[in-house]
């Protein structure tokens, strides 16, 4: 059992040592590479989690809301306890505090600001996915033309092997490979947390229209102005 496991170090060693050699045939541009899909990682990983979390809590917030054909106080004050942490939270709240004092227009335009204040937050750091999408495959470029520098350096060395040239440019265009593999993996992972941002934006939107809905004719008449009800008196018996 001895014989497998030395046999396996040595391989994992021998690897190591090929990926150090690729690495510096780039001039350390793999290197940068590979902090680049780290990032890149981290931010799928902390967005798909996010998004998805938030995702489906916000359709259990949605049903809740669609179970009530009024919402009154109480019932938006049950639906923001509820909703804790999630972007719905924002828009019952400003229900809440405007249900006494706008209807119709005002009270949409209200939610909308709410909504236009909460859009940034949910696609925050994609920016950096996309960032990595156009800067990987550069940088892999970068790293293959410095390896071919290496290689095709070879020839001004007397009593050169043209096999030496050939696998010098065979380790250059790996740069290239890992710069395109890190941005087709970036494409994939943006387009699919964009998706789920529009889906969460939907579902705002929706949120929105269900407190309009649900809301339009509670708002009381705001109280007159003291002194309107003697004018009012007055203008009566003037008459």
């Amino acid at each position: 059992m001895l014989y497998p496991a030395a046999f396996l170090m040595e391989d994992a060693r021998v690897t190591y040592s090929y990926i150090i050699h690729l690495a510096d045939y780039s001039d350390g541009v793999l290197y940068v590479l590979a902090v680049v899909l780290l990032i890149a990682l981290a931010v799928m990983i902390d967005r798909f989690w996010s998004l998805r979390v938030t995702m489906i809590r916000g359709k259990t917030i949605i049903r809740e809301t669609a179970a009530h054909s009024i919402l009154t106080h109480a019932d938006l004050s049950g639906l923001l306890r509820q909703a804790t942490g999630l972007p719905e939270a924002a828009l019952i709240d400003t229900a809440i505090r405007h249900l006494d004092t706008a209807t119709g227009e005002t009270m949409a335009n209200r939610l909308d600001e709410s909504i236009m204040l909460i859009a940034p937050q949910l696609d925050r750091r994609l920016w950096i996915l996309d960032t990595a999408v156009t800067l990987a495959p550069l940088l892999g470029l970068f790293g293959t033309i410095i390896g071919m520098f290496h290689a095709f350096s070879v020839l001004a060395q007397p009593g050169h092997a043209p096999a030496d040239v050939t696998a010098g440019v065979a380790d250059a265009l790996v740069a290239t490979a890992f710069g395109i593999f890190i941005a087709m993996l970036g494409l994939a992972a943006f387009n699919a947390l964009s998706n789920q941002v529009r889906l969460i934006l939907h579902q705002l939107d929706s949120m929105k229209m269900m407190i309009m809905n649900r809301t339009d004719g509670l708002a009381v008449v705001p109280p007159r102005q003291p002194g309107a009800a003697s004018r009012t008196s007055n203008e009566l018996a003037t008459a």
